[in-house]
């Protein structure tokens, strides 16, 4: 064989080998999302395990629906008549009910868990009131040049606004205060 033809396979070779790594990192990078997924997948069925048997001692009506999104087992309880009983007081029960379905995953898996939970679509028309909330106030501290404080809110609820916030241009928003009187605060930049 002669050098030239030693060397373009030496070349190839080494061609080969890189793309091997690359196909074993995709590879690998696929195969721990499908494994992240699969946990979050764990997580929700532990949850709607937990719920339903809530559910069931309350005597409500309700459906369960499991999802996953932007890294998070999501878990909803929709169609019952008793169900606004179980958001309370702006939410209260629900964060209080999340918190319980949290602690629920965690003793079966060992690990904590981010699961998110709504109940009769209460989180999904709270969460698009902050986000109007918080771009009409961002608008009009824009507008004045005056800080605005909002009321103390849930981390939830602060994360919505400020995201919201963000989306408007020539101001910031900062939280401030203690739990569970902690506020967003939105200011001109």
């Amino acid at each position: 064989m002669s050098e030239t033809a030693e060397v373009i396979g030496a070349e190839q070779q080494r061609a080969d080998e890189g793309s091997n790594v690359e196909e074993a990192e995709e590879q690998s990078a696929t195969e721990s999302k499908s494994s992240d997924d699969d946990v979050l997948v764990q997580e929700g069925d532990i949850a709607g395990d937990y719920l339903e048997r809530l559910l069931d001692i309350l005597d409500y009506d309700g459906d369960i629906d499991l999802d996953v999104e932007a890294g998070r087992a999501i878990v909803s309880i929709d169609g019952g008549e008793d169900l606004d009983k179980l958001v309370g007081t702006r939410g209260n029960v629900l964060e209080s009910l999340q918190e319980l379905t949290r602690l629920a995953v965690q003793q079966e898996t060992g690990s904590r868990s981010r699961l998110m939970l709504d109940i009769a679509g209460w989180r999904a028309a709270r969460r698009e009131e902050l986000r109007e909330l918080g771009r009409s106030t961002a608008e009009s501290v824009a507008a004045s040049g005056e800080r605005t404080r909002l009321q103390p809110m849930s981390p939830f609820e602060r994360k919505v606004v400020h995201d919201a916030v963000a989306g408007v241009d020539g101001v910031t928003s900062e939280s401030e205060g203690e739990e569970p009187k902690r506020r967003v605060v939105v200011l001109p930049e």
